[in-house]
């Protein structure tokens, strides 16, 4: 008995002295990644600080939820700038105007007194430093086209609309350059995003995705802030496609949803999509990083899980039974994977690429298909191996 209890006061030293060392090692892990992170920031608030003394106006093209939100958070950032929305409505307009609240997108929230907007271009653009492009994509080619000439040429665009245009298959990297006629400074930001809870100011993290990385850095320092990190690509298909796809495939989870068919259904359709939407976008030239990422993984979880998310919202309805037309004419709010939807089977077509779960979106929106036919027909296509 005595050997016994020597033996578990033994093993509890031994134990303890492990733990000791473990859990020191713990601590100067996380005490060297905090030193780097010091010195790392004390460079950063410099350039944030240079840049920030410099801007003085950001336009935002449209009124919706997340330029609004974007722009609400430059203008917290600094009191002095200058954030002029630029809107259709001249009601909405002077709504913003004079109640300082978007009602129609964000009606819970305050807008800084630095927000104003106006339905004039000219007003909106002159002095600019910046604009953030929040114009949903299928309307984007006319808005931008219509005043192209008041755009100066080195005006860098910073462009949040996700999806692809609806008989070209354009991403906004080709919207932007074919609708002004010319090449322009772009830099692409997509992400896990809600614009409610960026107005809450909850930690969110986006991807700025840019062929010039200076100026994907520019767009890096001019958001970040406490709630909001910012990482940086070159990989401009990655961030787009993803961001584009992964509200076809929120409607896809909405649909399951919708049909109650369970957890599990639920983790196998998102796992199928994601395993389409790489295969896709690689062979449109996207790097497997970028889909691992906030702009892919990332953006897919949170549009394919969260109630907020509209696309999601829409698949829900279709899976309860609601007709695409129905949900769209009491709907106040652009739910982009709709129309994305049917680029997508073009986009599949043209690469040779078999996407079940996007095509059976596809589908089902366009009446040909019922919500529990499309993901039965899925259920039951031959086994495979994972690719």
């Amino acid at each position: 008995m005595d050997d016994i209890l020597l033996r578990k006061s033994k093993d509890m030293r031994i134990d303890k002295i492990k733990s000791s060392v473990e859990d020191k090692q713990v601590l100067e892990s996380w005490e060297k990644l905090m030193r780097w992170a010091r010195i790392k920031e004390s460079k950063e608030q410099e350039e944030e600080k240079e840049l920030m003394e410099k801007v003085t106006k950001v336009c935002v093209f449209g009124g919706g939820s997340f330029g609004t939100a974007m722009g609400t958070l430059l203008a917290r950032k600094k009191s002095q700038l200058e954030v002029v929305l630029l809107l259709r409505d001249p009601k909405m307009c002077a709504t913003i105007n004079d109640l300082h609240r978007n009602s129609k997108y964000l009606p819970d929230y305050d807008l800084p007194d630095n927000v104003h907007a106006t339905t004039d271009p000219t007003e909106a653009l002159r002095d600019a430093d910046f604009i953030i492009h929040a114009i949903p994509v299928q309307s984007s080619t006319t808005f931008l086209a219509a005043i192209k000439h008041r755009i100066p040429e080195s005006l860098p665009i910073l462009a949040v609309s996700k999806g692809l245009e609806v008989g070209t298959g354009k991403m906004m990297s080709e919207v932007i350059p074919d609708a002004l006629g010319r090449d322009q400074p772009v830099v692409f930001l997509s992400g896990p995003s809600f614009a409610v809870e960026m107005m809450q100011k909850r930690p969110t993290t986006v991807v700025a995705a840019s062929k010039d990385a200076q100026l994907a850095r520019t767009a890096q320092l001019l958001f970040a802030c406490p709630y909001l990190r910012v990482n940086t690509s070159s990989d401009v298909i990655g961030v787009e496609v993803a961001g584009a796809l992964k509200n076809v495939l929120a409607i896809a989870a909405g649909v399951v949803e919708g049909l109650d068919l369970g957890n599990n259904a639920l983790a196998a359709l998102t796992a199928q999509g994601c395993s389409e939407i790489r295969w896709l976008s690689r062979k449109m030239g996207a790097k497997s990083a970028t889909l691992q990422g906030a702009a892919g993984v990332g953006d897919i979880m949170l549009t394919c899980f969260v109630n907020l998310s509209r696309n999601r919202t829409v698949g829900v309805r279709l899976g309860k039974g609601e007709s695409i037309e129905e949900i769209l004419a009491s709907s106040t709010q652009v739910a982009e994977g709709v129309a994305t939807a049917s680029v997508v089977v073009h986009l599949a077509s043209r690469y040779k690429v078999a996407l079940p779960v996007l095509t059976a979106v596809a589908r089902i929106i366009a009446g040909q298909l019922s919500p529990r036919e499309a993901v039965y027909g899925i259920m039951n296509l031959p086994q495979i191996e994972e690719r």
